[in-house]
């Protein structure tokens, strides 16, 4: 059993869809449109009924997504920019580059998000941005975000790299799609993502007609119309062989995210009152997607390693916290700085998850964590 489970199914998600993903890759190959072909349009519109926004604007990746909110929110050399200490690398690396500050918060250790009550000690005069990414298909508790946002006048930006279907509920009921909040939210179709394509791809949203001119002209080198360049952009496509590929995926995104909640929820029930493993929380006004079923325990390295002589994956997402990088030691924060992201890292796995998993593939996952706990 250990040795056929997979981290992530990608060829056995690609098989269920496999003639209606191969015409569409044949189709791109007839037109021969490989750059901005009529699929990309057709993409984005979709994403924006599926999500319920204006716009959407493709782009390359996830990572160049996040530069291009930046730059179309006008942001500049020296403004800082708020979010969480624990986190993937690209929200930190795409504000250096456009010589932005980053200003770490410290998270919530049974969400991983951004603690929002720890938001306001951190604004300044030249804070001008909150970043809030929604890890691991858990959304960040974005009302009282919106509310601090709105008192000191700053924009929002959603990563929902991680989170695309995932819902939260305000107070009053309410319910909105992660990643239609902000000013600018950003995506990735990275294969491992819930709606991910078969390389690289990103996108932005926004409800926002003069900012999505700007970002679609800030992905085109700048240009508004060709060889005219009104702004400094970069070169950042979303090729025409993945738009096809994410529209034949986008049709199955609902039953893909039902696959991976069913799975969260399957293994939240084998774990059953085990008290040396912490679950992932699901808090009452977000529905969690699961794009990673990620656990906190102790030995966390020692059980990874029994895991794997088992015969089964797990990934620690992530390792270290960016505020202790050397790429980022410039920034001057040190160890302690925010206790709650330091422990995750050091307590965080994750567990096989994805739409092809069976309950047989999840038994096997946690008895062998069981017995590898108790082994230690």
């Amino acid at each position: 059993m250990g040795n056929s489970i997979k981290m992530v199914d990608l060829h056995g998600q690609y098989l269920k869809i496999k003639d209606e993903v191969d015409q569409a890759i044949q189709d791109v190959i007839a037109d021969s449109a490989f750059i901005n072909g009529k699929q990309v349009g057709a993409f984005a519109g979709e994403l924006a009924d599926y999500l319920g926004v204006k716009y959407v604007v493709p782009c390359a990746n996830g990572t160049d997504a996040l530069q291009i909110a930046y730059q179309a929110l006008d942001l500049r050399p020296g403004d800082e920019v708020l979010m969480p200490a624990f986190n993937y690398v690209a929200s930190a690396e795409a504000a250096v580059l456009l010589g932005l500050k980053p200003v770490f918060v410290d998270v919530w250790e049974d969400s991983f998000n951004i603690n929002e009550n720890l938001i306001e000690a951190q604004i300044t005069p030249a804070t001008k941005a909150i970043v809030v990414v929604h890890l691991f298909g858990q959304p960040a508790n974005m009302e009282p975000i919106l509310e601090i946002a709105r008192q000191y006048g700053l924009k929002v930006i959603e990563d929902n790299a991680q989170s695309l279907g995932s819902v939260y509920q305000f107070s009053n009921g309410e319910t909105k799609l992660t990643g239609t909040m902000g000013e600018l939210n950003t995506y990735s179709f990275f294969p491992t993502k819930n709606l991910g394509c078969f390389g690289d791809g990103g996108a932005i949203s926004t409800n926002d007609q003069d900012l999505a001119q700007k970002a679609t002209m800030i992905s085109r080198h700048g240009q508004g119309q060709k060889y005219s360049y009104e702004r400094i952009g970069c070169n950042s496509r979303l090729d025409t062989l993945q738009a096809a590929i994410l529209s034949v995926k986008l049709k199955n995104l609902d039953n893909y995210l039902q696959s991976r909640i069913d799975a969260g929820h399957r293994y939240n029930q084998l774990l059953g009152n085990l008290t040396k493993v912490v679950r992932p929380s699901e808090n009452s006004w977000a529905k969690h997607t699961y794009n990673q079923y990620v656990i906190r325990l102790e030995k966390r390295d020692q059980i990874k390693e029994l895991l794997k002589t088992a015969g089964v994956p797990s990934m620690i997402y992530y390792p270290s916290p960016i505020h202790l990088q050397k790429a980022y030691d410039y920034l001057g924060y040190k160890v302690g700085d925010f206790p709650a992201a330091e422990k995750l890292c050091n307590e965080v796995l994750a567990l096989p998850v994805h739409t092809e998993i069976t309950l047989q593939e999840q038994e096997y996952v946690i008895s062998s964590l069981i017995q590898s706990i108790n082994s230690l």
